[in-house]
């Protein structure tokens, strides 16, 4: 017999290697209650803010998808891949110039505002009902719409070429690798995405997180202690 839990938002501090179906199937597993989603994917190699919905929550679950992100990222100028991040091999190397703090900044600079971007192949996004990611990996590639985002502000926390260390703040539907490509693409010698931690995902942030390693061995009771219950997150939201 499965149990009722009360119904709320698990935030969970995704581990690098794991998809968003794992940390839900886990959930599942640990609280034996099979009413659970997620609010938007975050790629495997990607760490930090998962918001998990469960109960009556998962009539919430596009309200919390539409919420703004910001990120930490890092980002490798100098080397392409069909990816966009480090997922995928190496497609083109190109010289990295001497750029001072300056040209990078100016390369981040043209990606402020609102913007459009194209959504990478391996995204989720359907082309005549297929996913693209699914394409991608038949070796395909296929014409996308751009899609209309906004970044609302952005800092450079660390330069050290080929290397540049950054956060960004931004719409939903923002894709961080496609970000990294553009920049480097703006400054000339191309660039890939190395690493991604999501810090905050509209008024949810790590604050609140139960770490992965925990919530594969916490009680059930434990995961219910963590829970966003439903009349705090309508404070939030409000």
């Amino acid at each position: 017999m499965i149990e009722e839990v009360p119904s709320g938002v698990l935030v969970v501090d995704k581990d690098s290697g794991m998809t968003s179906h794992d940390l839900v199937a886990i959930t599942r597993r640990q609280l034996n209650f099979k009413k659970i989603g997620h609010c938007g994917t975050l790629d495997p190699m990607a760490t930090g803010v998962m918001m998990l919905v469960i109960g009556k929550a998962t009539k919430l679950q596009d309200r919390l998808m539409s919420e703004d992100k910001v990120y930490d990222g890092s980002l490798k100028l100098g080397e392409t891949t069909g990816s966009q991040d480090k997922e995928s091999d190496i497609e083109e190397v190109r010289e990295v110039p001497a750029y001072s703090d300056v040209e990078i900044k100016e390369g981040f600079e043209h990606f402020v505002g609102d913007f459009e971007q194209i959504p990478p192949m391996v995204s989720a996004i359907k082309k005549n009902g297929v996913p693209l990611y699914k394409l991608a990996r038949q070796g395909k590639t296929v014409e996308r719409k751009p899609r209309a985002v906004r970044v609302m502000d952005y800092q450079i926390h660390r330069v050290g070429l080929p290397e540049v260390d950054f956060t960004v703040h931004c719409t939903k539907g923002f894709y961080v690798r496609t970000y990294a490509h553009d920049i480097g693409q703006q400054l000339g010698c191309g660039a890939h995405l190395i690493a991604l931690r999501r810090t905050r995902s509209g008024k949810f942030d790590l604050s609140r997180a139960i770490k992965t390693e925990d919530l594969k061995v916490a009680s059930r009771q434990e995961i219910i202690d963590k829970m966003i219950k439903l009349d705090e997150i309508a404070e939030m939201l409000s």
